[in-house]
């Protein structure tokens, strides 16, 4: 028992020393090179840095309250997990489950009924819509986009339909003995509503409200097997003695569209120097916006992934793989390889031209109700869940009758089931060492926008507390000032009334096979005609949700609310490092040509003065690197309580800006009261009051003073000598000194 706590300890620290290795590093290479003059806090700054990730680690490793971490590992270190409560199938004399995948629909059937439930909004307490079908063998179940039709594939050459309202029933065969029915799927285009793909190609049929089935064309191919997903709209054909030959046509509302036939990459060996390429070792992926085909080849051992394009089918590169047995998930734009025999999940993000992990390969893990919620009442509320145990006990991760569906659902046909994949992003960026990097990959996030958002801001915030090399800091600041600049230019950024941020998304960001080699190679195809679009139906209820997500990008007034502001009073020791950053941060901003906080112009007005920079003030300030503003000149007037030159750069901005009245009473304030009586009478200034010199003066015990004002006032204001001002500043000043005429 004692040695294998010491090896689940040693593994543990293995774990963290990994997460936090550059942090290590940089205080190991402290130690070694003063290790002669070592002393206390010699290197508390690398130190400080070590500690808190290990911490942030640990925190991340601890185990989560769950009623059976043995058996699905909930306590463990993840990036990516499942989560309850699951879909799950209650239905006695279940005889399989299917998914459509144009409706989103979990489907269960039995003999004569079929069951169905929305997974759009994942909600397990909602009863499924229950039909009722003639008894018969069933391969497959799609309903029509419209859901008024249900179609059943009995057999190798047969396809029921059903309609849900009328109860009309519609028989179609192919020509047995000659082609088998591969299957079939429902499609949006405008030339046809139904495909059914054969050995012999693909016929395409139209449907009307009747049932009656209208073929329109026909595509020649032949076929050992296809994939299609209704995300991409893209159907796939192989062919040939290894399957490795495909022919993909793509459906969508702008018609069907050819695509260029390609040959998939396949080594070969000694001992197999033919392999075949199955259906489960192809995957069509959409990754932002892209429609990728994911191949296995594993006699080579590697995942080829490939591009498409209008004109053609580009190979982008290669991973690695580690498992005999793999599958793919599509999370958040973010592409997860499961490779099942090391069970293992490895996530890779293709917007970066980089094949390496976004992190390290950990476990698939199964999570409460609350995710990564880790608060003592998210704990108790997944104990006291009555199918938390029950749930939990059953899992077996990576069994063989888990279906993985694109993009992002697992099936579990053993305890009938249905699981979503979620991402950890958390500890995603606990793993990472590279803030940079880290930053550009959660301002791709868009699923926890909020998350991801508050992670950048957290990440930003420590940066500068562990006062991280300028130049580090300042490409942290420039991913998210240009993360943002994009954003608000893409129009994927609004800044709502109560002051709530969130995303739009274009129509014209659909997944399509991109156009940009066609425009590269000439081609006078017009831009919009080359589009070949992923157009999904209006009015999708989970679209509408997609819609309102909230968008990652940190506006400039956020970074200084929230990063700047918040360690201001920390770093008050450390002034000069601090403006460096801002320096750099309104550097950022200005080129990208956005609009400043003025807050934080103020801030480093008083930072400067707080270290006692006037020189670089004036610089700061003449060179219009700090922009003039009402709010800075009143800035500029307090910072020169202790240097004068920089209370008349405050005075000159509010002349600069025409700010009459703060002029005129600073003026009044430092004790110029005729100054500002000439200023106020040359400029026609009328919203001043005369009681304004009157009091300054008289509180100053400068009778002399109060006397030159009343004689300028009497002989600037006809009628003043009978105003109610006159008699009472007046009679103070005689009764003061009877020696002072007036």
């Amino acid at each position: 028992m004692k040695e294998k706590n010491s090896a689940t300890t040693a593994s543990t620290l293995g774990r963290i020393l990994a997460t936090c290795s550059k942090q290590a590093k940089d205080y190991g290479s402290c130690v070694a090179s003063k290790v002669h003059e070592i002393e206390k806090d010699l290197c508390l700054k690398q130190f400080l840095a070590l500690k808190s990730c290990m911490q942030h680690t640990v925190k991340i490793m601890s185990p989560r309250p769950s009623s059976s971490q043995t058996s699905v590992g909930s306590g463990a270190l993840s990036h990516a997990y499942i989560q309850h409560p699951s879909l799950r199938c209650n239905v006695p004399e279940s005889r399989g489950l299917f998914y459509d995948d144009a409706n989103r629909l979990l489907i269960c059937v039995t003999s004569s009924q079929v069951f169905s439930w929305e997974t759009a909004t994942f909600n397990p307490d909602v009863s499924p819509s229950v039909d009722s079908i003639p008894e018969g063998p069933i391969l497959s179940v799609r309903f029509s986009l419209d859901k008024k039709v249900i179609a059943v594939q009995r057999s190798d050459c047969e396809i029921q339909f059903f309609h849900r309202e009328t109860k009309q029933t519609l028989t179609h065969k192919c020509r047995a003995g000659s082609e088998s029915l591969l299957g079939f799927f429902w499609s949006d285009s405008p030339l046809c509503d139904l495909a059914v793909v054969k050995t012999s190609g693909m016929d395409l049929f139209a449907c009307d409200s009747a049932m009656n089935l209208r073929l329109v064309e026909t595509k020649k191919v032949n076929v050992n097997w296809y994939i299609y997903t209704h995300e991409s709209r893209l159907v796939l054909l192989a062919s040939g003695l290894q399957c490795k030959t495909i022919t993909g046509f793509q459906l969508s509302t702008a018609g069907v569209v050819r695509l260029p036939k390609f040959e998939m990459t396949l080594a070969s060996t000694e001992s197999n120097s033919k392999p075949i390429i199955s259906a489960g070792d192809v995957h069509l992926v959409t990754v932002y916006g892209r429609i990728y085909c994911v191949q296995v080849d594993m006699e080579a051992m590697l995942l080829h992934t490939y591009r498409f394009y209008r004109d053609a089918v580009v190979q982008q590169g290669s991973l690695p793989i580690y498992s005999s047995k793999l599958s793919v998930s599509v999370v958040d734009n973010l592409l997860l390889v499961h490779q099942i025999d090391a069970k293992v999940v490895i996530i890779y993000d293709l917007f970066v031209d980089s094949r390496a992990p976004v992190s390290a390969p950990l476990p698939l893990l199964w999570r409460g109700y609350q995710g990564s919620d880790t608060s003592p009442q998210a704990a108790s509320k997944e104990n006291e869940s009555p199918e938390s145990s029950t749930s939990s006990e059953n899992i077996v991760m990576y069994e063989d009758a888990w279906t993985f569906l694109v993009p992002d659902l697992i099936l579990d046909q053993t305890n009938k089931v249905l699981w979503r994949v979620h991402l950890d992003l958390e500890a995603i960026s606990a793993s990472s060492s590279d803030r940079t990097s880290l930053l550009e990959f959660l301002q791709r996030r868009k699923l926890e926008a909020n998350k991801a958002k508050q992670l950048c801001l957290g990440i930003a915030r420590a940066l500068i507390l562990e006062r991280r090399p300028a130049t580090q800091v300042t490409q942290a600041i420039d991913v998210l000032v240009t993360a943002y600049s994009y954003s608000v230019k893409a129009g994927i950024y609004k800044e709502l009334k109560n002051g709530k941020t969130t995303a739009t998304i274009p129509t014209n960001d659909g997944a399509s096979p991109d156009n940009e080699r066609g425009r590269a190679s000439g081609s006078s195809i017009d831009e919009e005609e080359e589009e070949v679009e992923m157009n999904l139906p209006s009015g999708s209820a989970d679209e509408q949700q997609e819609s309102q997500l909230s968008s990652p990008a940190i506006s400039p007034d956020e970074l200084y609310k929230f990063v700047f502001a918040s360690v201001e009073e920390t770093m008050v020791d450390e002034s000069d490092y601090l403006v460096a950053i801002i320096t750099e941060f309104l550097r950022s901003i200005s080129a990208e040509k956005l609009k400043v906080d003025l807050n934080i112009y103020v801030m480093t007005i008083r930072l400067l003065a707080r270290s006692k920079r006037f020189a670089e003030l004036s610089l700061f300030t003449t060179n219009k690197i700090i922009e003039p503003s009402k709010e800075v000149a009143l800035q500029l007037l307090e910072s020169g309580g202790q240097d004068p030159r920089v209370r008349k750069l405050g005075l000159d901005m509010l002349r600069q800006l025409s700010l009459h009245h703060e002029y005129i009473s600073s003026l009044v304030q430092d004790g110029y009261y005729l100054e500002a009586l000439r200023y106020a009478q040359k400029r026609k200034v009328t919203s001043v009051r005369s009681s304004l010199f009157l009091e300054a003066a008289f509180a100053s015990n400068d009778m002399q003073h109060l006397a030159a004002i009343l004689r300028v006032l009497s002989e600037l204001i006809p009628g003043f000598k009978e105003t109610s001002e006159y008699y009472t500043f007046h009679g103070l000043l005689n009764e003061t000194s009877s020696s002072v005429a007036v």
